[in-house]
C-alpha cells in the first residue's frame, strides 16, 4: 500500500474518531448547563469540511505554485501575528491573546497558520539555495526568521507554540543537509534563554514546579495535569465506556481541546490511548515514506517538516496528558476540538499526498536524490556507455 494511501486512511481515522470524542467529551458539560450538547461537534464537523475543501485544493496545487506559496505565506502569517496582539482585533481567552475573530465562523489562530508557513518558506529558500544551510553564516536567515515567529507568538503568550516552531526548523535543516554540530551549537546557545523565559514568568515558572510536585499544587497549577491523569487512571484497559466519563463534566479543565487525550483514556482507556498512538505512528511512517520517496529536495524538505510538526505537537501532547512532561497548551492533532488547528493540518495532508502522488519511486534507503540528479546522472551514465559501445564498434570496423 503506497505510503499517501496510508496517510489518507490514518487521518480519515482520526478526524472521525476526533469528532466522536468531540461531541462526548462537550456534550455532557452542554447538558448540565442547559446548552446545545451539539453546537461544538457541529462546528467541528464544519471545520473537518472546511478543511477537506483546503486538502483538496493543496492535492492539485502544482510543485511550482507550492514553492511560490512559501514567501507569500511568510508575510500574511507576520501579518497576522502582529494583527493579533492588537487589543479590538485579537481576542483574549484565559489570558492568552491568539486568535482573531471571524464571526459565525470562530476565531482563526495565526500561530496554527505560523507552522505551515514556516515549513513552506524554509523549504523554498533551501531549494533556492541549497548550499546555504551548510554555512554557519547561511543558517542566519532562517533562525532570523524562526525566531521573530517565535517571539511573536511566545508574546501571546504560546510558549509550547513557538517551541514547535524551534523543532521544525531544526528538523528540516538536518533534512536539507545542515551539519548537526551547527545545529547542536544553536540548541546549546538557546538552553539558557529558554530557561529563563521558563522561570521569568510566574505561570511558566508554577507549572514547571508543578511537573515536579504536582500534589503540592493540586488546587492551583498541578490542577489540569492531576485531573487529567485520574481520568486515565480511571479508565484502565478498557475504559469506562464511551460517553459514561465523569472528569470531563467540569473536573478537567479543557477537555475537549488541550486535555481530549484524558477523555479517551478514561472512556476507552488503555486501549483507546494505544490505538491513537498507533495512528499517530502510521502518520510518520507515511510521512517518512513519502518524504523518502520525494521527487526534489523542495518536497522532499516540506514533506519532513510536516511530518516532524504533527508527530511532535502530539507527542507533546500526549506527554503532558500523561504527566511525562508538563502540562503544554497544544491541542492534539486532528482530534481536539479547533477549526484553525485541523484546516491548517488538513492542509498539511494535503501536501503530504500531493508529493507522495508525484513521486516517480518510494526510495527504500534513508538517502533520496533528487530526479534531476537521477536524469544527470542517467545521462551521464549513457552517454558513457554509447561512447565506449561506439568506440568498441569503431575498432571492430577497424579490425574488419
Amino acid at each position: 500500500m503506497r505510503p499517501e494511501n496510508i496517510l489518507i486512511v490514518t487521518v480519515m481515522a482520526l478526524v472521525c474518531f476526533g469528532i466522536v470524542m468531540v461531541y462526548s467529551t462537550s456534550s455532557a458539560t452542554a447538558l448540565l448547563t442547559q446548552g446545545d450538547p451539539t453546537e461544538q461537534v457541529t462546528r467541528q464537523i464544519i471545520y473537518a469540511l472546511l478543511g477537506a475543501g483546503a486538502y483538496f485544493a493543496f492535492t492539485r496545487m502544482s510543485p511550482t505554485g507550492l514553492r511560490r506559496l512559501g514567501p507569500l505565506l511568510i508575510v500574511v502569517t507576520g501579518v497576522l501575528l502582529i494583527a493579533v496582539l492588537i487589543p479590538g482585533i485579537g481576542t483574549s481567552v484565559n489570558g492568552s491573546r491568539r486568535w482573531i475573530a471571524l464571526g459565525p465562523l470562530g476565531n482563526i489562530q495565526p500561530s496554527e497558520l505560523a507552522k505551515l508557513a514556516l515549513v513552506l518558506w524554509v523549504a523554498h529558500m533551501v531549494a533556492t539555495r541549497p548550499a546555504m544551510v551548510r554555512e554557519p553564516r547561511g543558517l542566519v536567515p532562517f533562525f532570523g526568521v524562526a525566531a521573530a515567529l517565535g517571539f511573536l507568538v511566545m508574546i501571546e503568550p504560546d510558549m509550547d507554540g513557538a517551541v514547535v516552531l524551534g523543532v521544525i526548523l531544526m528538523a528540516m535543516l538536518v533534512v536539507a543537509g545542515a551539519h548537526l554540530r551547527h545545529i547542536a551549537a544553536v540548541m546549546a546557545a538557546a538552553a539558557l534563554p529558554l530557561f529563563l523565559l521558563i522561570v521569568a514568568e510566574p505561570y511558566r515558572r508554577e507549572r514547571l514546579m508543578a511537573f515536579f510536585d504536582p500534589s503540592a499544587a493540586a488546587g492551583d497549577s498541578g490542577y489540569q495535569g492531576l485531573q487529567a491523569q485520574i481520568a486515565v487512571g480511571v479508565g484502565g484497559i478498557s475504559g469506562v465506556g464511551l460517553g459514561d466519563g465523569v472528569q470531563k463534566a467540569f473536573y478537567l479543565p479543557e477537555a475537549s481541546t488541550d486535555m481530549i487525550l484524558a477523555t479517551v483514556g478514561e472512556e476507552l482507556g488503555l486501549i483507546g490511548v494505544v490505538a491513537l498512538l498507533a495512528g499517530f505512528a502510521m502518520f510518520a511512517f507515511a510521512g517518512y515514506r513519502i518524504a523518502l520517496g520525494a521527487q526534489d529536495l523542495h518536497q522532499q524538505v516540506v514533506a519532513a517538516g510536516i511530518t516532524v510538526m504533527v508527530v511532535m505537537q502530539a507527542v507533546i501532547n500526549m506527554g503532558a496528558v500523561l504527566g511525562i512532561i508538563p502540562v503544554a497548551g497544544l491541542t492534539l492533532p486532528f482530534v481536539s476540538f479547533g477549526g484553525s488547528s485541523l484546516i491548517i493540518l488538513l492542509s498539511c495532508t494535503g501536501i503530504l499526498v500531493n508529493i507522495g502522488r508525484r513521486s516517480t519511486a518510494h526510495a527504500t534507503s534513508g538517502r533520496v536524490v533528487p530526479v534531476g540528479d537521477r536524469r544527470d546522472r542517467g545521462g551521464r551514465d549513457r552517454g558513457t556507455r554509447d561512447a565506449r559501445a561506439g568506440g568498441r564498434r569503431g575498432a571492430a570496423g577497424a579490425r574488419g
